[in-house]
């Protein structure tokens, strides 16, 4: 997930929640994603429904934002498409990741990409971070451990992996995006819309390539669930919660947005826990608790 930075104007008080509850909305979208990513998708038909998830999307986001699009520079195509890349990177990590591994250890370790930013950052600028942001970066460290080793002392298992190289192709992400000078003055709606393209033309690619089932018969083959799965991943995750993040910033501030956004892993564990019938145990559950309390501190202290 990514916030928009546009500058914001204050809202009273009373009619805050005007804008905080489609937010929180999203959040609570992009929460439960992993378990609707995990109950449709297998380690054959990754490809296949990010072909299908984006495919879905990608029309909508062109049709609305189609006069922007016709206005992008060149080089905001190229550094727009070369990000779309990176994206691409980061999908398929995350959706094979949270085959192989509980959804709700997905959406907290996920959550690092809140801590391993503001870490990147610091060693490109190389500045010093503040011993408070190392605690909480430590904190959600001791977390993750501790969260995939609920059954007891074991290897993390191969999703886990998947899912922290998944946060740590974010943090590029973001860091990509503060330093390719051409897409700096791009409007978000083409910016995204160019790069969501870019990742479905790179999972067709793959697709086709690698073989296994093709994006037409594993929609052929979907039942009303997966499809509802699908649609909702599709419609609600990608089109609703980007023109809802792009309104929001507009009517309150990019830190109040990320803020309400920064539930997401909450929602995570509560989608897999009371939906998916998921269980913690005693060390994944405390390891869930330092997570969360590390990532809330560290947003706190690099803000």
């Amino acid at each position: 997930m990514s916030s928009i930075a546009v500058p914001g104007a204050a809202v009273a008080p009373r009619r805050a929640w005007h804008t905080d509850l489609p937010v929180l909305l999203v959040a609570v979208c992009w929460g439960a994603s992993y378990l609707a990513a995990k109950d449709i998708t297998t380690a054959r038909t990754v490809l296949a429904v990010l072909v299908l998830r984006f495919a879905l999307a990608v029309p909508v986001l062109a049709v609305a934002g189609r006069r922007a699009l016709r206005s992008l520079t060149g080089a905001q195509w190229r550094g727009a498409a070369l990000l779309g890349l990176i994206l691409s990177g980061i999908f398929l990590l995350e959706t094979y990741g949270v085959v192989h591994t509980s959804a709700t250890n997905a959406g907290l370790i996920i959550s690092l990409t809140m801590i391993f930013t503001p870490l990147a950052e610091a060693a490109v600028t190389r500045t010093r971070p503040a011993p408070a942001f190392l605690g909480a970066a430590l904190l959600s460290v001791l977390g993750v451990v501790l969260l995939t080793q609920g059954g007891g002392f074991t290897r993390p298992s191969l999703g886990d992996l998947l899912m922290l190289l998944a946060a740590l192709a974010r943090t590029v992400h973001v860091l990509a995006m503060s330093r390719i000078r051409a897409v700096q003055g791009a409007d978000a709606l083409p910016l995204t819309t160019v790069q969501l393209g870019a990742a479905v033309a790179v999972f067709t690619l793959l697709s086709a390539v690698c073989g296994g089932p093709a994006p037409w018969t594993v929609a052929a083959d979907l039942g009303a669930r997966n499809w509802a799965g699908l649609l909702f991943l599709a419609v609600l995750c990608t089109v609703f919660a980007f023109f809802v993040q792009m309104w929001a910033v507009r009517r309150t501030s990019p830190s109040r947005v990320g803020l309400l956004l920064g539930t997401e892993p909450l929602w995570a564990a509560a989608a897999g826990i009371t939906l998916g019938g998921e269980r913690l145990g005693a060390l994944g559950l405390a390891g869930g608790v330092l997570v969360l309390a590390g990532t809330a501190w560290g947003r706190r202290t690099a803000g």
